[in-house]
Formats: structure tokens, sequence, C-alpha cells
């Protein structure tokens, strides 16, 4: 199946199996991917594979800095920024870091060149081998607000020539949209719980307004009611795969291993899900049939 594809694995809540599932894809195709681990906040694909030659790099946003003697204190800084990183006071700018976007628009404004950016780090890529599996994660440093710069950085090592799998964040806020935007297709992780059927909505919104086609696959499948699986089918939402709720899945992720480690058969699944991805991809007209 060596086909350049970037398949997002995202959920409307955490704790539904999302990064047991994105480890076990790229583990089961048995031939080279690349695994992108974009939950920059808490990473935790890295629990499940074996690394070799970790390699670090840094990541920075620019941040604002004023020159304070060469300022006017006109105000247009102010009043560009959407987000109100800068307020106009009588002394001048005042710069609030946390809430800055890095647009460079009080920068370009400025009509003193009082403005300049300077480099702020905001987290760093760690990047690894295990096996035919070429895995990058995010690592935010403590205390920073906004990720979805760091995940736009992860996202930059997607493969050109084979098989992308990226974790995103969980939810359907920025970091969520940002991971799974210009992906050739989602799957959405869920349960079969009340909580389970409400984020998958939220999630299922999200990725119809991106206009990315998507595929529900049910974790725990036979523990608590029908409602995901009516949902699914009154919404023409495919189910590509069920995993049963077991003990001895539950075991082998709390010692750090995966589906397949506990369930060996559920290999053949899994292959054949992706298989069915590819086919939905092509039958959308986004990659080449042949």
């Amino acid at each position: 199946m060596n086909t350049p594809l970037n398949i997002a694995v995202a959920s409307g809540k955490g704790g539904t199996g999302k990064t047991t599932l994105s480890v076990s894809l790229a583990i089961a195709l048995g031939e080279s991917v690349t695994l992108l681990d974009c939950d920059v906040e808490e990473p935790n694909c890295h629990i499940f594979i074996k690394r070799n030659n970790i390699g670090k790099e840094k990541v920075s946003v620019l941040i604002p800095k004023v020159e304070k003697t060469r300022c006017n204190k006109c105000g247009n800084c102010a009043k560009i920024c959407r987000y109100n990183a800068i307020v106009s006071l009588p002394s001048g700018p005042l710069i609030f870091p946390e809430l800055c976007h890095s647009c460079g628009g009080c920068a370009r404004i400025c009509p003193t060149g009082a403005i300049t950016e300077k480099k702020e780090p905001i987290g760093v890529i760690e990047s690894s081998l295990s096996g035919n599996i070429k895995f990058f994660q995010g690592i935010m440093h403590v205390g920073k607000p906004i990720s979805p710069p760091l995940i736009k950085a992860v996202k930059m090592h997607k493969s050109p020539d084979h098989l992308t799998i990226i974790d995103c964040p969980p939810g359907t806020s920025c970091p969520m949209i940002t991971a799974v935007k210009d992906s050739d297709f989602i799957i959405l992780v869920t349960e079969p719980t009340p909580f389970g059927l409400n984020d998958l909505k939220l999630a299922v919104e999200t990725s119809r307004k991106l206009k990315i086609p998507f595929a529900v696959v049910l974790n725990r499948s036979d523990s608590g009611d029908n409602r995901v699986d009516e949902y699914c089918k009154n919404e023409s939402i495919p189910v590509l795969l069920r995993i049963p709720e077991m003990r001895c899945i539950a075991e082998a992720y709390s010692n750090g291993k995966t589906i397949i480690d506990a369930v060996p058969i559920i290999r053949g699944q899994l292959i054949s899900l992706l298989n069915d991805v590819v086919s939905i991809v092509k039958a959308k007209g986004k990659i080449n049939a042949g």
C-alpha cells in the first residue's frame, strides 16, 4: 500500500484510543511509514515504540519587541492586533507575548520601525527511527499557551513518498484543526457512550466544515450502548473497525504495548482499514486511482 497519503487520527475527546490506533496502524503496515505525534502538549506515541538515534530540533515563534525611544505612540500596532496582544498606553505599547499569534502585522504597520521581532522558543521536535517507522513528536515547553505553531512544524515532516499517520490532539479546537488540516482522510476514534457520541458529533461537524473525508473507528465496541451505531447509520458514516473491550488489550496498554501485541490477529483488520481508506480517498478523486 505504498501510497503517499496523509491520514489524521482524531477524536472529539481524550481517552478514546486515538494514540493506540495511530501507533498500531504504523506498526501493522510493515513498510515505510511516517508517524507524527501532533498532540504536542502531551505526546505519548513514544511509549509504544522503540526509538533509535533520537534527534532534537528547536522550534521558536516571532514575538514583537518595542524600542521605546523610536515609538511615537500612534497606537497602530494595537489597532491591527486581532488577538489583543498589544495594548496602547500613554507611555507606549504594552505587549502580552502569551496572546501573540506571530502574524508580524504590528512590525509591518509601525511607521517608525520601533517594533522588531525576536525569537521565542516554544518547544522541540524529536525525531527517531523504529524499524520501518520514521517518528516525529512535538513537545511544548511548560507554560507556553499556543500549540498550533509547533504542530505546524511537526507536520513539515510529512512524507512525500509514503503513508503519513498524524496522531492529533483531542477535541475540536484550534490544535485539532491545525493537525487535521490538509490531510487526505480523518479517522475519528470514539466509544459507545453518551460522552463519546456527543464529542463524535462535534468532530464530524468539524470534519465536514473542513471538507475532508472521514470515517469512524469504534473502540470498546461491545460496551456502552448502540447510539453511536445508530448515529453513524443515520448520517451515512462508515464504521471501518470495531475494537472490542478486552482485558488483554488494557493490560498491554498499561505495559506500553500495542493492540497488535495483545491480539495479533487484529493486524489484518488494521491493514484492511488502511486499504478501505485508500479506496474511499480514490473514490473522492483525491489521489491517483492507479
